[in-house]
């Protein structure tokens, strides 16, 4: 089961924070980052959490 992110994103393209549900991955650099798409626009979102 994936691990699941709720809160705030901020959206390039709306140019403001929203509020939305990403699933959660590790990037290359062994970052974790949350990734959702914007319930407005339907753009990608992404969000570090901090080291994995």
């Amino acid at each position: 089961m994936a691990e699941k992110y709720q809160g705030e994103f901020y959206c390039v393209k709306c140019k403001e924070k929203r509020t939305t549900e990403g699933d959660v991955v590790v990037s290359e650099s062994g970052r974790k980052m949350a990734k959702g798409i914007c319930p407005v626009c339907g753009t990608k979102l992404n969000r570090i959490l901090g080291k994995a």
